[in-house]
């Protein structure tokens, strides 16, 4: 008898809320843009009803703003809300960081080296939809070993909240090499135990993210 294999099953709502949310975060579904659930149906050839499902959840993630009848609207924060969103990242990052690195082992390190890998594969070839993703699993996995559950799952969010802009900023500015190089350092600080150097590097690092996705998020509006 052949082997029997684990098949993952999604629901519509499930692999619809997958595409949109990956279209958001690429910024192919731009700030402020309007989403009709009449032409989603239609794009995903499937009725209204898993359309209507999976808008609500992306509301409840704050990717969109969800009216029943009337679709949804990207989300559009403010400059200070998005100051916000990366000013609370950087306290639970730093925080986890610091709690993480006495106790990540050589499994630990080994994973980030791998993670490391493919952001390099997509540095090169300017995926930028796929490295949000390996960005936000490469920094979870830095802070596994903290094991401080409830602060990863504060984390998960506002870094889902962020990820849009930094994809932004990876993008459409020619800094990929910094935050490889940065990534890189990381890692060899937490190897070396150095949680004073690493902290400060990555506080340097998110800050520094920080203010340019910020100009850049200015010099696009005041261009629209």
């Amino acid at each position: 008898m052949a082997q029997k294999r684990a098949v993952v099953r999604q629901s519509l709502p499930d692999v619809i809320v997958a595409d949109l949310r990956k279209r958001i975060l690429s910024g192919e579904l731009e700030e402020g843009a309007l989403i009709r659930q009449e032409l989603l149906a239609e794009e995903y050839d499937v009725s209204r009803m898993p359309v209507h499902e999976a808008l609500k959840r992306l509301d409840a993630e704050g990717l969109l703003v969800f009216k029943n009848n009337r679709g949804a609207t990207v989300t559009k924060h403010t400059i200070e809300e998005i100051a916000e969103i990366f000013d609370v990242r950087t306290l639970l990052e730093v925080d986890l960081f610091a709690r993480s690195i006495p106790n990540m082992t050589d499994t630990h390190f080994e994973a980030c080296e791998a993670i490391l890998k493919e952001m390099d594969d997509s540095y090169q070839t300017g995926n930028v939809a796929d490295w949000g993703p390996l960005n936000a699993e490469y920094h979870g996995k830095l802070y596994e070993a903290a094991g401080r559950h409830l602060t990863e799952q504060l984390l998960e969010r506002v870094t889902l909240q962020a990820n849009r802009y930094v994809s932004m900023h990876i993008g459409k500015l020619d800094k990929r090499d910094n935050a490889s190089h940065d990534h890189h350092d990381l890692l060899k600080l937490a190897r070396e135990r150095d949680i004073l150097g690493a902290t400060a590097l990555l506080r340097t690092h998110l800050v520094n993210t920080k203010n340019q996705v910020i100009e850049l998020v200015k010099q696009n509006r005041l261009n629209d």
